[in-house]
């Protein structure tokens, strides 16, 4: 445990920035595996479930969590899958 004022802090913030971090991350981890088997099972909101999961993917990239070209591919293959 740290002594100073401003390293205990950073540990704080540290904490809660990774708590947020993982909860978008698991997200849009989750909303990507819904859309694929949605996809494959040909459900009726299959297009629904593939355009939040595209939403999360821009999220996660724009809050820097992923690279872009990540998100770029993530976005291409559910698309892909989709036609």
């Amino acid at each position: 445990m740290p002594n100073i004022k401003s390293a205990i802090k950073r540990v704080r913030t540290n904490e809660t920035k990774n708590a947020q971090n993982s909860h978008v991350k698991s997200a849009m981890r989750s909303s990507i595996k819904k859309a694929e088997s949605a996809l494959t099972n040909k459900d009726d909101n299959a297009n629904d479930t593939v355009k939040v999961a595209i939403q999360q993917v821009e999220k996660a990239s724009s809050k820097g969590l992923i690279h872009k070209n990540t998100a770029a591919r993530k976005k291409s293959r559910l698309m892909k899958q989709q036609a």
